[in-house]
């Protein structure tokens, strides 16, 4: 295992003026790697069915579940027990010191009757709004675990809504039969009136001052609850289960310490709305390994809260390791953001596959969050299949789904200059090596504001089978080091707009290709090329008019 911390440089020769890049790497051994600190039950263990559950699939064991929970945690904790059975049961409020345990052959299923599930006040997308209480939760518990083998099931195909262009034609034709409402535009089906209500609504669940749950009561099926929200809580393990088919987010804990997430299998249907694997909130301490990501949204994601709200509570996501882990459909394998307004530090990342990620590496945000993204540390990471970019830094997110559908339009971005305030996000300091895809649209993008441009990333020994290579837009301080883009698609190679520092060096590409380098934007100085062999290139560089040609530098 080679994690880096690196440092690129540059040394010029004042004789030769020779320009190359370096990189300097620690090995794991001596990174100092945050430590997580673990749960530990009593080995007492109850099963709910001395409670009088009843795994007929039929009844409703909210009740009893629950009751058994409170006891174990009263009498200083044990295990929980959900043996063999399908278990049928509405929302489950978890206590200190209790390890929920699901044997191979159980199934616990929470009910469709949205009746079960009450308003309460919870987070949405990094702010605070009125939710459906989520069908397992718990708030400020110390010691707590779900573990086994067994299936949690959120039903969430009672919840979402559902896009036409997602499913073939047999599929839309069975779900409209199924009941619930199509849109005016006949694009999307709502499972009832009160979604389609709610979907009408900017912001709709947010809080606002003097109003309660009964005002909302008629969007209430649109505020669908995450399937997992553990809140304030200290020492979780969720290790070894199935969870799946969640109404909104599969797992999300926030403001939690000291969490591990070991060998999970998380599930959604990959055109689930907002069907997250895993996103971790301003949390602290975290571990998530060896485990299998198959979704609707993004695979495994770092938040910490929303604009002005996300600010005000002022709690980056931070010491997080990830490592062993795949995520197949996504749409993003690893992603920070956009939600990150409190910030994101101190992350490790490495030894993971993504296969059919929308994209891969996937950093995103936009103006009013916000925050800073530093101390970003990724290594060994294989891709396969990837419809959209390989590794992607956007901070023009607009909230769409990374890849277009099929016919959709989208406006291209207008660049404009603002003031520089405490909504303004940065991304600095990412350290990415050792990647390797095979498949993407385009190799690398990065996306920066002009007021506030992506700083100080490295890239090293990265290779990527792509479409499209290289672009950069709103950069400063980019450090590639042996990175060999093979394209479709060979002019150019590399554009830079509006780049500052670029540096790069052994950069290889496919012989023949027609332009290596599209040098853009009146703001762009300092592109300097090492290690490369330009003479593969059928035109080495082309510049825009507003662009002086001196802003390029090769070296041999």
């Amino acid at each position: 295992m080679n994690l880096f911390r690196g440092k690129f440089y540059y040394i010029f020769s004042v004789s030769a003026c020779i320009f190359f890049l370096a990189a300097t790497t620690v090995s794991a051994q001596k990174q100092v790697l945050p430590v997580i600190q673990q749960v530990k039950f009593k080995k007492d263990t109850t099963s709910i069915v001395t409670f009088g559950a009843k795994g007929d699939g039929i009844t409703l064991n909210t009740t009893i579940i629950n009751n058994a929970i409170a006891k174990v945690s009263e009498k200083g904790g044990g295990v929980v027990l959900i043996p063999s059975g399908l278990w049928l049961t509405g929302p489950i409020e978890l206590k200190s010191n209790v390890n929920l345990h699901l044997k191979r052959d159980a199934i616990l299923q929470f009910t469709d009757d949205f009746n079960q599930y009450k308003l309460v006040e919870g987070n949405w997308e990094g702010q605070p709004a009125w939710r459906n209480q989520s069908p397992i939760s718990g708030v400020n518990l110390v010691n707590i675990a779900i573990t086994g083998s067994g299936i949690i099931d959120g039903n969430g195909g009672a919840w979402r809504m559902v896009k036409k262009d997602k499913l073939t034609e047999t599929q839309w034709q069975k779900l409209v039969a199924s009941g619930g409402f199509v849109s005016e535009d006949g694009k999307t089906w709502y499972p009832s009136q009160k979604t389609v209500k709610g979907s009408k609504i900017k912001n709709a669940g947010v809080i606002v001052p003097g109003k309660t749950a009964a005002d909302y009561d008629d969007i209430k099926d649109f505020l669908r609850p995450n399937l997992v929200v553990l809140t304030s809580c200290k020492k979780i393990l969720l290790e070894g289960v199935t969870f799946q088919n969640s109404p909104a987010w599969n797992l999300h804990p926030l403001m939690c310490e000291d969490l591990t997430l070991r060998n999970l299998q998380v599930k959604n249907p990959w055109f689930a709305q907002n069907g997250d694997g895993v996103d971790v909130e301003s949390c602290k301490n975290v571990l998530i390994e060896g485990s299998t990501f198959d979704v609707g949204d993004d695979g495994i994601c770092i938040k910490s809260g929303r604009d002005e709200s996300g600010r005000k509570r002022g709690m980056p996501t931070e010491n997080v390791i990830i490592r062993n882990n795949v995520v197949y459909h996504a749409h993003g394998g690893f992603v920070i953001g956009s939600e990150m307004s409190g910030g994101a530090k101190n992350i490790w990342v490495y030894d993971c596959s993504f296969i059919g990620t929308d994209i891969g590496l996937r950093f995103k945000t936009t103006r009013g969050r916000g925050g800073v993204v530093e101390n970003i540390y990724i290594n060994n990471i294989n891709m396969i299949d990837i419809p959209g970019e390989a590794i992607l830094f956007d901070m023009y997110y607009a909230a769409q789904d990374p890849v277009p559908l099929a016919g959709e339009k989208r406006e291209a971005i207008k660049t404009i200059t603002v003031p520089v305030t405490e909504a303004t996000p940065q991304f600095k300091n990412f350290y990415i090596k050792n990647v390797v895809a095979n498949g993407a649209a385009k190799a690398i993008f990065f996306r920066g504001l002009p007021e506030m441009n992506i700083k100080d990333i490295y890239l090293e020994n990265v290779t990527i089978q792509a479409k499209k290579g290289i672009e950069i837009i709103e950069a400063s301080g980019i450090f590639l080091k042996n990175i060999n883009v093979i394209t479709d698609d060979t002019n150019p190679i590399l554009h830079v707009q509006n780049g500052t520092n670029i540096n790069i060096n052994g950069l290889q590409y496919k012989n023949g290709s027609e332009l290596l380098f599209n040098i853009t934007g009146e703001k762009t100085k300092g592109v300097k090329i090492s290690g490369t062999d330009v003479t593969k290139a059928k035109k080495t560089s082309a510049f825009g008019t507003e662009v002086s040609k001196t802003v390029l530098e090769i070296f041999k």
